[in-house]
């Protein structure tokens, strides 16, 4: 088993990516605007993008990550994009193969299939039909089903939520699709380990994450899972401006305007001020073996939030000697 360093059980190191979320007005006011933020990502040198996915978040709240993903492939042909993430149990896993399918079809080796239980909206997750206390066991039931749809098999279950009978999604995609799952709780993280190709974090300190690292190396190998090369990745909030206090004002009002809960909540895992303070707060985590980093940047204006992420990743990736594209 190794611990930090992205390595995976017997498999060889990843390189770091770095990658952002678009500012949201630039993915819901048009294809203008989303060919904008395409050709913004691209000269900016960014490795991907990522989009959220909510079905009735907070009131109604949200957009498709399946639908945002592929208009995003589309538009930005050598940008690789991933959901950050997917809320997998409010959906059946059947439909859902049939769309990562499709959309690899469209977009081969440029999707990453971030998925995870949400939450946060009891609300949301009742509206979808979906008992939350049930989201665990339904999360567990539908990635069983969707790896093994994804790898051509054909699945029979009989299962507590979902029940099958030879179903089959073909062609398959080729090569794959890695899932990475999120999650903070130990179910998620074993999750990670017997089903993913990754982990995905938030709100986590980087000791924390190199903890959790080591954890899903264990359970891979305790489920006789061998030479996986991990995707481990971390979601990160941050707050860009001229002193880490008017950053804070700014980040703060955006999550707490989003989540409806205060930001002392956030506060300790939220790097702020400018891309050198935020790069100084984030590079521990490239020690603790994560390696797609998505930054979620707020700032005045959409483009001072882009360019300064991408000066984040700039600094990140000369910090880790590797190739920033300049």
């Amino acid at each position: 088993m190794t611990g930090v360093g992205g390595t995976g059980v017997g498999g060889g190191a990843a390189p770091v990516r770095i990658g952002v979320r678009p500012p949201h007005p630039l993915l819901r006011n048009g294809t203008e605007r989303l060919h904008d933020a395409a050709r913004r990502m691209r000269e900016l040198g960014f490795d991907h993008a990522v989009v959220g996915d909510h079905v009735s978040f907070r009131g109604g709240y949200g957009s498709d990550g399946l639908i945002q993903a592929t208009a995003l492939l589309v538009a930005a042909p050598d940008i690789t994009v991933h959901t950050g993430v997917f809320l997998l149990p409010l959906r059946h896993p059947v439909p859902v193969a049939r769309q990562v399918a499709t959309l690899a079809a469209i977009a081969p080796g440029r999707f990453v299939f971030g998925v995870g239980i949400g939450g946060e909206d009891r609300a949301e997750v009742e509206a979808c039909g979906v008992d939350p206390a049930t989201r665990g066991r339904r999360m567990d039931e539908a990635l069983a089903i969707l790896r093994a749809l994804l790898a051509g098999e054909a699945v029979t279950v009989d299962g507590e939520h979902f029940r099958l009978r030879e179903v089959r999604v073909s062609p398959p995609p080729p090569g794959g699709v890695p899932i990475v799952i999120g999650g903070r709780s130990a179910a998620a993280v074993r999750r990670a380990g017997r089903h993913g190709d990754g982990w995905l974090g938030v709100w986590i300190s980087p000791d924390r994450f190199a903890s959790v690292v080591a954890d899903v190396d264990h359970t891979a190998v305790s489920s006789g899972r061998h030479g996986v090369v991990w995707r481990h990745g971390l979601l990160a909030w941050c707050g860009f401006g001229r002193s880490v206090e008017a950053a804070g004002a700014l980040v703060s009002r955006a999550m707490e305007d989003f989540y409806g809960v205060p930001f002392e909540r956030f506060s300790k895992y939220v790097p702020r001020g400018t891309p050198q303070d935020v790069a100084e707060a984030l590079a521990p985590y490239l020690e603790a073996g994560c390696r797609d980093v998505h930054l979620l940047p707020v700032a005045g204006d959409e483009d001072e939030a882009l360019e300064s992420a991408a000066e984040v990743r700039r600094l990140l990736l000369k910090r880790h000697h590797q190739p920033t594209g300049d």
